[in-house]
This record gives structure tokens, C-alpha cells and sequence, in this order.
């Protein structure tokens, strides 16, 4: 959790992917979170967290599906949602806290 809460810390949004490697959906947000990488830069950071090998992380906050993706700035969680997301929505959200 120390790590984590080092990651999160940051000045620029970090949107953190929840998910699992036997989860279709999942699977799919690869490729979307790398189109995003390649639209937003360093103005954002992007992390990917496998929920089977961070259970205790993922019960502290109450991740119960996956894929479920979260915005942090400044080590707090300003968005949170679940599902699979488009590139631009992703984009779109994180652009509120640039």
C-alpha cells in the first residue's frame, strides 16, 4: 500500500487499471490505454494494477469488478468508474485535473 500511495501522489492525474488477466474486457483496454498514452503524454500518468496479485490493495478499495479505473491526484481519488471506457472518454476525464 506504501507504494501505491507513492505512485498516487503525484501533481499530474495518474489513472490507475484495475484489472485482471483472465477478464475479457480487460484484455481490451490495452490497446485503449496505450492510444491514450500515446494522446496525453507525461501530462498524465498511467498505471495497471493486477487485482489477483494486489488483493489486499483491491479490498481496501473495494474494487468489485474489473475492469475498474480510477483517477488520482495529489494521492486522491477524484474519479472512479467500471466497464471498459473509450480512449477519448478517458482522455476527456483526465484532461479535468491537467
Amino acid at each position: 500500500m506504501n507504494q501505491f500511495n507513492e505512485l498516487i501522489a503525484s501533481d499530474k492525474p495518474v489513472l490507475v487499471d484495475f484489472f485482471a488477466t483472465w477478464c475479457g474486457p480487460c484484455q481490451m483496454m490495452h490497446p485503449i490505454l496505450e492510444e491514450l498514452k500515446t494522446k496525453i503524454g507525461d501530462s498524465a500518468k498511467i498505471i495497471k494494477i493486477d487485482v489477483d496479485q494486489n488483493q489486499d490493495l483491491a479490498s481496501q478499495l473495494t474494487i468489485q469488478s474489473v475492469p475498474t479505473l480510477m483517477i488520482f491526484k495529489g494521492g486522491k481519488q477524484v474519479w472512479r468508474q467500471s466497464g471498459v471506457r473509450t480512449a477519448a472518454d478517458l482522455e476527456n476525464e483526465l484532461k479535468k485535473y491537467f
